[in-house]
């Protein structure tokens, strides 16, 4: 054969060669039936990848994952857990690892949710039974120095938004809530009593739907509080109700006569502890409340979430009076509705 020969055949099995890496790093590839998760751990080699990558069916050859490294010269394959759901090319798996597009839950945690709310969100993602939760939150050694008094961890599970790996247990969520309370109960270089502002700010987290009323909330416990006042607080005796494992959605005459110690209608003084999670401006709000000299409040009944304040109990039987009608007209009014629907 004549070199002119030899070199169109070379050339042919180079361009043909580079034609199919090129479809093989181009083409959709799933060799799973079920989402499949591959954990790529701190220091792992692109070899070590390509081979996880390819015994979990995520590529069809080991050796796509290489190339697509050289043709990624530059890039950072970031470890972690990923989860791979449907076909994709080598160069998009090479992509999404180069980007960091880990699997994690989001545990989405608002102001003035209990470990109840957190446990059952928590089982809802998948992450683990509710009841792990709510024992491992039942283990204050992580508060213990911070609070000595905790009945539970309540309190402390600091709101926010959570991005968490299907290796997550229920102890790790714990302590990484713990510590983001004590990264925001240190930002307010304060030195009052850690339990009794945060009972407190929990108690004014679930009363206070309107930002601006939080501080007066406050100055009205820490009133009834000077007085020896029993606070009554609806949403401690839920809470209580909560701890017995008998609340039914609404507060019924058997809850506000029990005699479990978060009902503060029956005790004077704090409940044992925290009845939710309050988020920081409630915590503020208890650190600095309004310098009003109320003693009572009710919600307007309106449906706005603000509330009326008074200083006498004439008066506040007048406002109590005032919310039952408003909701008594609301309910005759969406009743009315219902029946020209």
């Amino acid at each position: 054969m004549k070199v002119a020969g030899w070199l169109g055949l070379a050339t042919f099995c180079v361009v043909g060669a580079g034609a199919y890496v090129a479809f093989v790093l181009n083409t959709p590839y799933a060799g799973f039936r079920q989402p499949v998760f591959v954990d790529l751990p701190r220091g792992t080699s692109t070899l070590q990848m390509a081979t996880l990558l390819r015994h979990s069916g995520v590529i069809r050859h080991f050796w796509a994952f290489l190339a697509a490294r050289a043709v990624r010269p530059g890039a950072r394959l970031e470890a972690g857990e990923y989860q791979f759901s449907r076909p994709a090319s080598a160069l998009q798996v090479f992509d999404r690892i180069a980007r960091g597009d880990v699997f994690y839950y989001e545990l989405v945690v608002p102001e003035g949710k209990n470990m109840f709310d957190i446990a059952d969100e928590a089982q809802r993602l998948g992450l683990f039974p509710s009841a792990k939760f709510l024992k491992a939150a039942h283990d204050t050694a992580l508060i213990r120095d911070l609070d000595p008094r905790a009945p539970t961890l309540e309190g402390y599970l600091f709101p926010d938004t959570y991005r968490l790996s299907r290796h997550t247990t229920p102890e790790d969520l714990c302590r990484i809530m713990t510590r983001r309370f004590r990264q925001e109960w240190t930002k307010l270089e304060t030195r009052a009593p850690v339990h009794r502002t945060v009972t407190l700010a929990s108690m004014v987290e679930k009363e206070g739907r309107i930002a601006e009323e939080r501080p007066l909330i406050a100055s009205v416990f820490l009133s009834r509080l000077a007085l020896g006042m029993k606070l009554d607080c609806d949403p401690t005796t839920i809470y209580a109700a909560l701890l017995a494992g008998s609340y039914s959605g609404a507060i019924h005459r058997s809850d506000l006569s029990s005699d479990s110690p978060y009902n503060t209608y029956q005790h004077a003084g704090l409940p044992p502890g925290p009845i939710a999670n309050p988020g920081l401006a409630a915590i503020k709000a208890v650190l600095d409340p309004a310098g009003a000299h109320y003693l009572y409040f009710v919600a307007r009944g309106d449906g706005s979430g603000s509330h009326v304040f008074s200083s006498s109990l004439a008066v506040h039987r007048a406002n109590v009076l005032r919310y039952r009608r408003a909701i008594d007209h609301q309910r005759r009014k969406a009743s009315s509705k219902n029946m020209q629907m």
